[in-house]
């Protein structure tokens, strides 16, 4: 079985910019492309993001998908290989059962990557993220990037770690492997 990283991709992979669905405002958080060459030698990285300006007419799912082609070139070009993103493009009030904390998009992994889930890590900057992996028996890292240090206080159990940001748990997931 496959061990896997569902990464969180605003203010994890790159700044929390708000809506994000043009290439003009891509930034890439510092060093989160050496977190992700470090990530991958071992795991199979999948990205969950909740796209709730979709769902709120900010933008539109064409738009998201032209941006999310880019963004998955960006990557590439570093010689980073995500094996899939899953996209939750309704709004929070939808209640749909996709949007982070549930496992839908975790679940389908499973299936279709024959994963570990229980070896696996969810690593992003909100609650929601360390809820998703609660709710799915994976672990949890906690990032203070993005909104990390604005929700921590919101946390409604210890993640298994709390970094820095993703080159920190990187590094710590690292370590654990070799203990």
């Amino acid at each position: 079985m496959n061990k896997a990283i569902f990464l969180d991709r605003d203010g994890t992979i790159n700044e929390d910019v708000g809506d994000l669905y043009t290439p003009d405002k891509l930034v890439f958080i510092p060093r989160a492309i050496d977190a992700l060459k470090l990530l991958q030698e071992r795991f199979v990285l999948l990205i969950v993001t909740n796209q709730s300006g979709v769902g709120r007419g900010v933008f539109n799912k064409d738009e998201y998908t032209r941006f999310n082609s880019y963004f998955i070139k960006m990557l590439k070009n570093q010689g980073i290989n995500i094996k899939e993103v899953f996209c939750c493009p309704h709004a929070k009030e939808e209640k749909c059962v996709c949007r982070k904390p549930n496992t839908y998009f975790i679940e389908q992994a499973t299936k279709t990557c024959n994963l570990d889930i229980s070896n696996s890590y969810c690593v992003g900057d909100h609650p929601h993220d360390m809820e998703m992996a609660k709710n799915a028996g994976a672990r949890s890292i906690f990032l203070l990037t993005g909104h990390g240090i604005k929700h921590r206080q919101e946390l409604t159990f210890q993640p298994d770690y709390v970094a820095d940001d993703l080159y920190g748990a990187a590094r710590w997931i690292r370590n654990m492997i070799k203990s």
